[in-house]
């Protein structure tokens, strides 16, 4: 009985690993995201895109109360600190942008509210701000994209998505609005660096279609 057990949890890690099955706890655990968020929206296309960061916000900034609301639809990233708009910057998405990510592979950029996971160098993209996709709202769309016959039921839903820069020297794929990731979120390197210095982990993520 003990090896069944032992076999059971080790297949149900396995797989929850490679995405085909959620976390353990998803079904008596609630979504703990803010789902309240009110973020305005900016009625400039790139607002104060010119001016540092640093000169826009009080120094010392409560990195707790910043926030980021990206705008597929507008290809705009909008960092938000108080609740109130501070600086916007250009960015691209998956190659496949129209629609909220339901799988691995179909090269889409989640919709929904997220948390900074974790946030690190990179040795390619300058930084990486990692994301918490999948979260419990993921899974729910996922399960009930799988149930509605829009995907596979052997779909994954994947993982590793996040804010990230570009290779050096290719800034114009941002200028050109080029959607060239498997569905992360990218900005160039000056402007992740600039973001990548004022969230934490925990920073709220608001991306809309």
């Amino acid at each position: 009985m003990l090896l069944l057990l032992l076999l059971c949890s080790s297949l149900y890690y396995l797989f929850h690993r490679k995405g085909y099955l959620p976390p353990i706890n998803y079904l008596s655990k609630k979504s703990t995201q803010a789902t309240d968020l009110q973020l305005p929206l900016s009625q400039v296309n790139l607002l104060n895109y010119n001016y540092p960061i640093t000169e826009l916000l009080t120094s010392p900034i409560d990195k707790s109360q910043i926030a980021i609301l990206v705008e597929k639809s507008q290809f705009r990233l909008t960092i938000y600190y108080q609740n109130q708009p501070i600086k916007s910057y250009p960015v691209v998405f998956g190659a496949n942008p129209s629609g909220d990510k339901l799988q691995e592979g179909d090269m889409k950029t989640p919709e929904g509210i997220f948390k900074v996971r974790d946030l690190y160098p990179h040795d390619s993209w300058s930084k990486f701000i990692w994301l918490d996709y999948p979260n419990h709202d993921s899974w729910s769309k996922h399960l009930q994209a799988k149930k509605l016959g829009k995907i596979a039921w052997s779909a994954s839903i994947g993982s590793e998505i996040g804010i990230h820069g570009v290779n050096h020297n290719t800034d114009y794929l941002i200028d050109e609005g080029n959607n060239w990731t498997w569905g992360c979120i990218s900005l160039k390197n000056k402007d992740v660096d600039e973001i990548y210095s004022i969230v934490i982990v925990g920073t709220i993520v608001k991306i809309s279609p």
